[in-house]
């Protein structure tokens, strides 16, 4: 199915995939080959979801991308520039133009910093020649609050303080603090309870458009893609199984992979925007 599912879109792409391939050199996993031979094109304003069972290589290919995990082979493109050879300087944009959100909350945050004094951190790194000041700092962190929807009180608390679902809010703010083009959420929501997944999809939706950004969505679960995204990808041992729009897929998957995943989530067939 890889052939008949390499490029998703073709249009004003933004991430470029061509024959990219992980393999993992250290520790358990050494010699394993993550992600095979992966080809796929993201156009800006795109949301697109990428799903399989466990070790599949769909995070794998969320580290990659936002360059925690060196690619093998093959290319990445980002804005119609390749991501390989980067001066230092570009590498900075690039890093602050991609932006990954963590499923592990806790371990995201330094337990040690307050929120406020970590999302003041980056705020002077990335952004010191545009927020000079500490209360230029502290308006634009207000800001980054209201637009993930907590109280501002939360800002004086540390992550163990606070429950899943607001640092994993938190979690955001922190990746929307440096404008990022391109948000990766990878399985975002999985650890948190089906009311707080409704309440932070309903978020992202939103801010997708506020910000005027693009994502890329990990999950396993196919309900909440659906709900969220225009387009996914079924990954399977590494590689590409279906792409497409997510209604076209959902509705009428063409691998016998794709349909097993389908058939075995109880309720794929629920309308799952009801649900959200």
């Amino acid at each position: 199915m890889q052939d008949s599912a390499n490029n998703i879109a073709t249009a004003s792409p933004i991430l470029e995939l061509k024959n990219a391939s992980v393999h993992f050199n250290e520790g358990k996993t050494k010699g394993k080959l993550a992600v095979d031979d992966v080809s796929f094109t993201v156009n800006a304003g795109d949301i697109v979801g990428i799903v399989g069972t466990s070790g599949c290589g769909k995070t794998t290919i969320a580290r990659t991308i936002a360059g925690l995990q060196p690619l093998s082979s093959g290319e990445i493109r980002f804005q119609g520039k390749s991501t390989q050879n980067l001066s230092r300087q570009e590498k900075l944009n690039y890093k602050r133009s991609v932006q990954l959100v963590f499923q592990d909350t806790l371990g995201a945050l330094n337990p040690r910093m307050t929120i406020e004094a970590a999302l003041d951190e980056v705020l002077r790194v990335h952004r010191k020649h545009e927020l000079r000041t500490h209360q230029e700092r502290m308006a634009e962190l207000t800001q980054l609050i209201e637009k993930v929807e907590l109280p501002i009180s939360v800002l004086k608390s540390y992550p163990h303080e606070i429950s899943g679902g607001q640092r994993q809010r938190i979690g955001i703010a922190r990746a929307l603090a440096v404008k990022p083009t391109l948000l990766i959420a990878d399985e975002p929501v999985s650890a948190l309870d089906v009311s707080v997944q409704a309440q932070i999809i309903k978020m992202l939706s939103r801010l997708i458009v506020e910000e005027k950004m693009t994502m890329l969505f990990i999950a396993h679960d196919l309900a909440v893609v659906r709900c969220l995204c225009n387009k996914v990808i079924v990954m399977n041992n590494g590689r590409i199984e279906e792409a497409g729009a997510c209604e076209d897929v959902y509705t009428n998957p063409r691998s016998e992979f794709t349909k097993t995943l389908l058939a075995a989530i109880p309720d794929i067939n629920i309308n799952s925007r009801d649900r959200i």
